[in-house]
Order: C-alpha cells, then sequence, then structure tokens
C-alpha cells in the first residue's frame, strides 16, 4: 500500500490537521495531529488510527506501522523540541 493512499485513508475517516506516512519496506511510520486526539490515552489515539486501516491490517497488506498522534498543541511543543 502507497503512503499517499493510508493519507487519504485517514483524512477521509478523522479529522485531522496535518498526516504523514513514511514507507521504509514493509514498515510504515505514521504521524498525525489533529483535535480528535485531545483527553485520549496513547493507546486510545493508537487504536483511532487503526480503526480506518483495519481491514488491511487484518488482509495483512499493512503491519509493522509506527504511530505517532498529537494535538496540535503537543505537536507545536514536539516540533521545538525536536527541531
Amino acid at each position: 500500500m502507497e503512503p499517499k493512499e493510508i493519507e487519504a485513508r485517514l483524512q477521509a475517516e478523522m479529522t485531522l490537521t496535518e498526516v504523514r506516512v513514511t514507507a521504509d519496506g514493509s514498515h510504515y511510520t505514521i504521524l498525525v495531529v489533529g483535535d480528535c486526539f485531545d483527553g485520549l490515552t496513547k493507546l486510545r489515539r493508537q487504536q483511532a488510527v487503526y480503526a480506518p486501516l483495519m481491514d488491511k491490517v487484518t488482509d495483512g497488506t499493512l503491519h509493522a506501522l509506527t504511530i505517532k498522534a498529537f494535538t496540535p498543541a503537543e505537536w507545536q511543543r514536539e516540533k521545538i523540541f525536536n527541531g
């Protein structure tokens, strides 16, 4: 699955201000930013990102996902500290 396809699925199903997907072979790194993550635990955030992709996870198309989910305020702090 192409990173752009994953980005499109996430944008269609979630309210996100930013989404970036990179692939390294069969490993995907997903970075998502949105108010929808406010008040959610790290686990709940990951579950929210997995939900629109679950059919591709269960059929084996997607595996080895790294998910980084932030609220917009958290993302601003992350960019400042990690430049």
